[in-house]
């Protein structure tokens, strides 16, 4: 590739993260000179996606020297030593697509429309995520071995979450009290918001208290309707002001692109694959993309040595940064996460007025593989559905303890396994990948991440008991969407205008949909009042879909 030494552009974007890819899509029409780059030698930044011998690689770095900054710490590798008699092994290593950040797209969700308007959703398959799975331990085992080696839960049972009115009369485990405060729930749910009398005043009780006070529903119960919100927290700090629309969300979501799912995964890795979409279509717009190279320094004023001034709404005077390997370029704009901008000492920059952002959180994660395809956890949806790609089991908070450690300790927050298939093209067939997740760090946190994978493949729907063939274990620093709905648009700046910079990517499950309002500002910033319509395009004239979908 040429030097970039001595060169002009009009907008610098550092990292490919999501927000940042899809910044350069809604930037691919506009005209102007970008370069793109990242410091990492992958697309993606904290929504990547590995192979195993690329996830190691990458354990090893971070381990190293914090190659992918303080985002992720303490992650390790760990393979099982495999028994003579074990026939299941590991694939090759590019049979398998790891995401970091997995999450569930809703099918309401704003961003489904706006791929297809950006015309870049030709590039993206979706699949379905199926049933939802609520954890019952069985027998706990209280020996002091069984609890120091993090063996502490007997074999439980999964109980599907019923997926609306149907499933509950169908239901033979519930009677008929039960039924009907559940059918009197969902009744609420559907309308929630016109009824504000009935749940305003117990916003910020507990959404357990609310659902025993409001409308009856027996303890048993919470444990799948906690599910549906994809809460961090436990039972007794989720709020009924951060279950409902959530609840709803979910609800809403089935049956909006086809019978029995409410949210879909993209195939190939996640969110890392939208990555990788939204700066092929940056790359087909004329950006320029460096991979391994980011920023160092700060950024530096380049206006006219006579002092005047250039600066319009949409061409502010240029700054002049310098690159990793020594090279500067000028921009008129650069766009970055805080963590990407770190160079430029973006620590200082306040949020925008009316936009604070939230107090960064952490959590620990885990990536399964294991050796069985664990079709139980994916029954048929519906009549005329199709063949589900995800499942999604919650462990309640206290659920994967002894009763001597519930005793002794404060309420841990519950954990979330996501397990994908190999439809999604993330490991090959007759196997399956495992995402655990949990919202606290530390020792305590790896031995529920361990205790969920196990109580899970010893549970008595999956027998014979699978087999764990790899996994990788990590924390990560974000923030955590947890007691309210993001704001409308939570888009940051430094004091300099021309820096505009996201806020951290989150550890919500769930994709947010405030990410498109963050990278609505930046684009309206910088295209000023005539950029047109937000992510809306014809197609490419003389471009057909497999053009644009060309490897960078």
């Amino acid at each position: 590739m040429e030097s970039l030494d001595g060169t002009d552009w009009d907008v610098l974007i550092v990292g490919t993260g999501l927000p940042q890819s899809l910044l350069a899509t809604a930037l691919s029409r506009s005209g102007k000179k970008i370069l793109h780059i990242d410091r990492n030698n992958y697309y993606g930044g904290s929504e990547a996606a590995f192979s195993l011998q690329e996830a190691e690689d990458w354990s090893r770095n971070v381990a190293k020297d914090g190659s992918s900054s303080a985002t992720f710490t303490n992650v390790s590798v760990h393979r099982p030593e495999a028994s003579e008699t074990d026939s299941a092994k590991l694939s090759s290593s590019r049979a398998y697509s790891l995401s970091l950040s997995p999450q569930l797209i809703y099918t309401r969700s704003r961003i489904l429309p706006v791929l297809v308007s950006s015309k870049v959703h030709r590039q993206i398959d979706f699949l379905a995520v199926g049933a939802w799975w609520v954890y019952t331990p069985g027998n706990i085992a209280e020996e002091d071995s069984q609890v120091r080696t993090g063996n502490a839960v007997g074999q439980g049972t999964l109980r599907k979450v019923p997926n609306g009115r149907e499933d509950i009369f169908a239901a033979q485990d519930l009677d008929m009290k039960s039924k009907r405060a559940l059918m009197k729930f969902l009744r609420f749910i559907g309308e929630y918001e016109e009824q504000g009398e009935v749940w305003e005043g117990h916003g910020q009780t507990s959404f357990s208290a609310f659902l025993s006070g409001q409308f009856r529903v027996p303890a048993a119960l919470h444990a799948p309707l906690l599910a549906l919100t994809l809460s961090s927290s436990d039972a007794d700090h989720t709020t009924t002001e951060f279950a409902l629309p959530r609840i709803a969300r979910h609800l809403r979501s089935i049956g909006s692109l086809g019978p029995g799912f409410g949210s879909v995964i993209p195939k190939w890795g996640g969110l890392s694959e939208l990555c990788q979409v939204g700066c092929r279509a940056g790359a087909v717009g004329g950006a320029v993309y460096v991979l391994g190279n980011g920023l160092t320094g700060p950024a530096t004023d380049e206006r006219p040595s006579d002092g005047a001034t250039t600066e319009t709404v949409t061409t502010p005077d240029p700054l002049k940064v310098v690159l990793k390997d020594g090279e500067s370029v000028t921009t008129r704009w650069i766009v970055g996460s805080s963590d990407d901008l770190e160079p430029l000492q973006t620590s200082q920059h306040e949020p925008v007025e009316g936009t604070p952002l939230a107090e960064p959180k952490l959590c620990s994660r885990s990536i399964t593989i294991v050796s069985s395809s664990l079709e139980a956890l994916f029954p048929p949806m519906a009549e005329g559905a199709p063949i589900p790609a995800g499942a999604v089991v919650f462990f309640p908070s206290g659920s994967l303890n002894s009763r001597k450690e519930n005793d002794a300790k404060p309420t841990l927050p519950p954990v979330y396994v996501f397990v994908h298939s190999s439809d999604t093209g993330e490991c090959p067939p007759n196997q399956r990948v495992l995402y655990a997740s949990v919202a606290m760090t530390g020792d305590v946190a790896v031995r529920l991440l361990e205790r969920a994978v196990q109580a899970l493949l010893s549970s008595k729907n999956l027998q014979p008991q699978p087999i764990v063939l790899w996994s990788l274990r990590y924390e990560q620093t974000s923030q955590i969407t947890q007691h309210k709905e993001s704001a409308a648009s939570a888009r940051t700046a430094s004091p300099d205008e021309r820096i505009l910079v996201f806020p951290p990517t989150s550890l919500d499950l769930a994709w947010d949909d405030s990410v498109l309002d963050q990278v609505k500002g930046v684009w309206r910033s910088i295209m000023g009042d005539d950029g047109g319509e937000f992510m809306v395009f014809e197609d490419r004239e003389g471009v057909g879909a497999d053009d644009e979908g060309d490897e960078l």
